[in-house]
């Protein structure tokens, strides 16, 4: 199963955090993390989801993108924890 890490960046509505669970349950994907965090502006927020799944993360990253309270979506690098595995073995 692959990890991936995303950063959305969204207007802050009380159904916006319902509308990202339900787009990522039915594309298939397991949230294993998340965080959510009021902007300075107080307008919008910014949730970072680490999620599992065997599927293509593009399935994910376009049905949320298409949200219309979301702004932004962006796929978070592993390097790290890729380096990490690799010098392990």
């Amino acid at each position: 199963m692959m990890q991936h890490q995303l950063a959305i960046l969204a207007r802050f509505r009380p159904e916006v955090l319902e509308r990202i669970l339900r787009v990522t349950r039915h594309r298939g994907f397991q949230i294993s993390s998340m965080t959510m965090d009021h902007m300075p502006d107080g307008d919008n927020v910014n949730i970072q989801m680490t999620v599992n799944s065997q599927r293509p993360l593009a399935l994910l990253y376009s049905q949320l993108a298409k949200l219309s309270d979301v702004s932004e979506v962006e796929i978070k690098e592993q390097e790290s924890r890729l380096l990490r595995t690799q010098s392990a073995m």
